[in-house]
C-alpha cells in the first residue's frame, strides 16, 4: 500500500497495485510448481525403485507376445457396416441376435479351452480344424539403427514354435535402410524361416530400400504397392574432416593405432589418399557381399543391373524381378481370411513408468515435427 501524499496518482496507484498483484502471483505459482515438480519426482523414484526391486526378485519380465485374429476384426466392420444399412427394428433384431451368438461362441470357446488343458496335462496333441492353415503377421517399421530387430527376432522365436509348411508367414515391411550390421541381422531372423521351409512372404506398401530391401529380399514372394519404392542395392559412407580447421588454429591432433589400416578415414587428422583407397575398397567389399546375398534369394534378377544404388516402383519392380506381385498388404490379408485364420503378432515390451514417460514426451514432440513438416512439404509440393 502507498501513504497519502506520496504524490501518485490514483492511475499509478492502481498500476502499482496490480504489478504487486500479479508478482506475488508469479512467487505463488512457482513456489506451487516447485512443490509439484517434487512431488512427482519423489514418486516416480519410488516407483522406479519398486519395478527394479521387482525385477532383481524375478518377478519381472521383459514384455509378451500378443495375438489378435484379424478374421475377427474384419468381421465386425462387416458387422457394423451392415448394421448401419438397416432400418431401426431390423437393426435392433440382428443386434439381439447377435449379441446370443456371441455368447453361445464364448461358452463354446472356454468349453474347448478347458478340454484342450486336461488333454495337454494327458500329453495329447490338439489338432486345428483340417484345411485351415494358418497366416502369422508380423510388422517391421526400420528406422537407421533399425531398433525393431530385437522386437522381431522374438515374434518370430514364438511364430516358429508353432508354425508349419503349411502355414506362411507375411511381413509387413517399411525401411529406407541404414546401418550394416543391424539390417544383416535384421536380414538373418528373416533367413530362420525360410530355414524352416515356412513360406514367407513380404508386403512393402512405401519403401524397402538398401538395408529395407536387404530384408525384403529374402522372402519366398515379394508383394509390393504400385508405388512402393524398391532397390538402392549400394552402400554409402561419409564422415567429416576438421583438419584444416584444426591447423589454422594451431591445434595439434595425435593419434596412434597397431595396424597398418586400423584407422584409414579420420575426423581430426590428415586424411591420406591410401587411407581413402582402403576405404573404398572397404565398402566395395560390402558392397560386393551386399549383392551375393540379394543374388542368392532372388536368382531371377541381373544383380549387376539393380545393384547401382538406383530405386524402381510399379511395373519396373516386376519386370527387373524385384518384386513378385503389385498389391497392398490390406488387400493381401482380407483375401486370405477367405482360406486362413489371419493372427497379429506382437511383441509388447515392458517398460517402466520412466520410459512411458518419456516415450510420451518423445511422440508428442516427434508428432509437431511432423505435423509442422507436412505442412511445409504440401505448401511446397502438390500433384496436378
Amino acid at each position: 500500500m502507498l501513504p497519502d501524499g506520496c504524490g501518485y496518482s490514483d492511475n499509478t496507484r492502481q498500476g502499482i497495485s496490480v504489478a504487486e498483484f500479479f508478482y506475488e502471483y508469479g512467487l505463488f505459482f512457482l513456489k506451487a510448481l516447485t512443490f509439484v515438480i517434487a512431488v512427482v519426482a519423489i514418486i516416480m523414484a519410488v516407483v522406479a525403485a519398486a519395478m527394479r526391486s521387482r525385477d532383481m526378485d524375478g518377478g519381472g519380465s521383459e514384455g509378451h507376445i500378443e495375438i489378435r485374429k484379424y478374421n475377427e476384426r474384419l468381421e465386425d466392420m462387416r458387422e457394423a457396416l451392415s448394421f448401419s444399412l438397416m432400418e431401426p427394428f431390423e437393426r435392433k433384431l440382428a443386434e439381439k441376435e447377435k449379441k446370443a451368438a456371441d455368447k453361445a461362441e464364448k461358452k463354446a470357446a472356454r468349453k474347448a479351452a478347458k478340454k484342450a488343458s486336461k488333454q495337454r496335462g494327458e500329453g495329447e496333441t490338439i489338432l486345428v480344424e483340417k484345411g485351415r492353415s494358418r497366416l502369422y503377421v508380423l510388422d517391421f517399421d526400420g528406422d537407421i539403427r533399425a531398433t525393431e530387430v530385437d522386437k522381431l527376432r522374438r515374434e518370430i522365436t514364438a511364430v516358429l514354435t508353432t508354425a508349419t509348411s503349411d502355414d506362411e508367414v507375411l511381413v509387413r515391411l517399411e525401411s529406407g535402410g541404414g546401418m550394416v550390421t543391424s539390417y544383416g541381422l535384421a536380414a538373418s531372423q528373416l533367413d530362420r524361416i525360410r530355414d524352416r521351409k515356412v513360406p514367407l512372404t513380404v508386403c512393402v506398401d512405401k519403401v524397402a530400400a538398401s538395408g529395407g530391401y536387404m530384408m525384403a529380399c529374402v522372402a519366398d514372394k515379394l508383394v509390393a504397392a504400385p508405388f512402393a519404392v524398391l532397390g538402392s542395392i549400394g552402400v554409402v559412407a561419409q564422415i567429416p574432416n576438421f583438419h584444416r580447421l584444426l591447423k589454422e588454429h594451431n591445434i595439434d591432433f595425435e593419434m596412434l593405432t597397431a595396424g597398418k589400416y586400423k584407422r584409414t578415414l579420420t575426423l581430426f587428422g590428415e586424411n591420406t589418399d591410401e587411407g581413402r583407397q582402403k576405404f573404398i575398397e572397404d565398402i566395395e567389399r560390402i558392397h560386393g557381399q551386399f549383392k551375393d546375398y540379394v543374388s542368392k534369394r532372388r536368382p531371377k534378377l541381373d544383380i549387376e543391373q539393380v545393384a547401382t544404388g538406383e530405386i524402381w516402383s510399379g511395373q519396373d519392380t516386376l519386370d527387373l524381378h524385384l518384386a513378385d506381385k503389385l498389391s497392398t498388404s490390406d488387400q493381401y490379408l482380407i483375401d486370405a481370411c477367405e482360406e486362413r485364420d489371419v493372427l497379429m503378432v506382437s511383441f509388447k515390451a515392458r517398460k517402466n513408468l520412466m520410459e512411458r514417460f518419456s516415450m510420451g514426451v518423445q511422440n508428442t514432440v516427434d508428432g509437431v515435427l511432423l505435423k509442422w513438416f507436412d505442412r511445409l512439404m504440401k505448401s511446397r509440393f502438390s500433384i496436378g
